[in-house]
């Protein structure tokens, strides 16, 4: 039995609508409201680069992160009015923190449309054995939880807005489908993301809440530099990988955004060309 469509206002819109909040900034010229995006990890890389995107085409963009100064840098850096690119230091990690991100989303803009999953750390590469509680859980709990709790909000969020719904976007990795040597906490977080996003494209059909992924191979960001001087592979050796503009993968995010909500990019992998993974071990 297929859901019934359930995007409706509710008594619950009362408490995140906008009779309480700011009116919805408009596009110069345009009849619609402009769009808003939430991005975790938003103060460099793949993170940065997105919310360039996002801001180049007009959407206003709560930047999310641990580091004031590096979502200040994004902030600046994108050439978008200040009133569009705000920041909010979050930890992902911290229950309170989250809510206080979105509730600063909701009371800025109105709305969410977009929320990008894109926070993650990692762990030393050493032997499985050596590795210790506190470095597995620390991965874990940004790259999943940190998601988890995102969603969680956004989900709160999306459903009582008018209108209803909007996207998530999950950022996946190549790890998300086969791991590197010495990557247990990493890959182990990432093929759970796997898991995640289908559950949410499940639990958010009924109220116009899409969700997808993107898996990303060796974006040229500061994190993948070592690329450049070789990084071991599943056979034992050591071996320089290719890269690609990380641009392509802003590009990939606006495109998925971009869908109506009644189409969804489920997975989407956008790697370098030449890079070990097809064929990997």
């Amino acid at each position: 039995m297929q859901h019934k469509f359930r995007c409706e206002q509710r008594a619950g819109h009362r408490k995140f609508g906008l009779g309480r909040n700011r009116p919805l900034a408009k596009n110069p010229g345009m009849e619609s409201p402009r769009k808003v995006a939430v991005i975790t990890g938003a103060g460099s890389g793949i993170g940065r680069a997105a919310a360039h995107a996002l801001l180049k085409a007009g959407y206003s963009v709560v930047l999310a992160g641990r580091r004031r100064e590096q979502l200040e840098l994004t902030a600046r850096d994108s050439g978008a009015p200040a009133e569009r690119a705000v920041v909010v230091v979050t930890d992902v990690t911290d229950p309170a923190a989250v809510r206080n991100l979105f509730a600063r989303a909701r009371d800025t803009f109105g709305r969410v449309d977009l929320l990008f999953n894109n926070a993650g750390t990692s762990a030393p590469a050493v032997p499985l054995e050596d590795l210790s509680v506190e470095q597995w859980r620390g991965v874990v709990d940004t790259i999943l939880t940190g998601a988890f709790l995102c969603t969680q909000e956004a989900f709160r969020l999306m459903k009582s807005q008018s209108p209803c719904g909007g996207r998530i976007i999950n950022n996946g990795s190549i790890s998300a489908h086969v791991p590197r040597p010495h990557s247990a906490p990493y890959t182990a977080a990432k093929h759970a993301i796997s898991g995640l996003t289908k559950s949410t494209a499940l639990d958010g059909r009924p109220h116009d809440i899409a969700c997808g992924q993107i898996d990303i191979g060796n974006a040229e960001t500061p994190m993948s530099a070592r690329m450049k001087q070789g990084v071991p592979q599943a056979d034992g050796s050591t071996a320089v990988e290719p890269t690609f503009d990380v641009g392509h993968v802003a590009q990939a995010i606006l495109y998925m955004a971009g869908l109506p909500l009644d189409a969804n990019v489920l997975n989407l992998t956008v790697m370098a060309t030449k890079m070990p993974y097809v064929g990997r071990g």
